[in-house]
């Protein structure tokens, strides 16, 4: 079985194209949250490449637009071509069978006029309002420990 589901952010506003038999479609990337940080504390994303069709693809172009939250859900395809420099080149991307919008319009607009205002990246930005970068008091559960925590892997063994 063949099968995709990925919630991410638009990593740029969908161009609405047509094949040579006048059909629509679009592709776009979006970033996924990977759900662990690197060495360095930070999180990571993947940018998975999507191409929807039809009446999907317009409905896509027509209202979202850059940092948009979408739900993806459809199959993987894979393809190669050869480059310039005569190397295999490998491809992959989702193919769309149903794209989900996650967010108002409205509320997309205010992400971005917020991000812009305090040049923070949209990928940085979650759905309580709130940036994955600056840990309030109120969320943090060691706020009031004390110390500093250290935590081992010992109890691995």
């Amino acid at each position: 079985m063949n099968r995709v589901c990925l919630v991410g952010r638009l990593t740029t506003k969908p161009e609405l194209r047509y094949t040579n038999s006048n059909l629509p479609f679009s592709r776009f990337s979006i970033a996924v949250n990977r759900t662990f940080s690197n060495s360095q504390g930070q999180r990571e994303a993947d940018f998975i490449n999507i191409v929807v069709w039809r009446k999907q693809a317009e409905n896509v172009c027509n209202f979202l637009d850059k940092g948009s939250l979408v739900s993806v859900e459809g199959r993987i395809q894979t393809g190669s071509y050869d480059g310039q420099d005569g190397n295999r080149r490998y491809t992959f991307e989702v193919v769309a069978d149903s794209v989900q919008f996650l967010e108002s319009r409205a509320k997309t607009q205010n992400r971005e006029q917020n991000t812009m205002s305090d040049n923070v990246s949209p990928y940085d930005y979650q759905n309580d309002n709130s940036f994955t970068n600056n840990i309030s008091v109120e969320n943090d559960p060691f706020a009031d420990f004390g110390d500093n925590v250290t935590i081992t892997d010992d109890f691995l063994d």
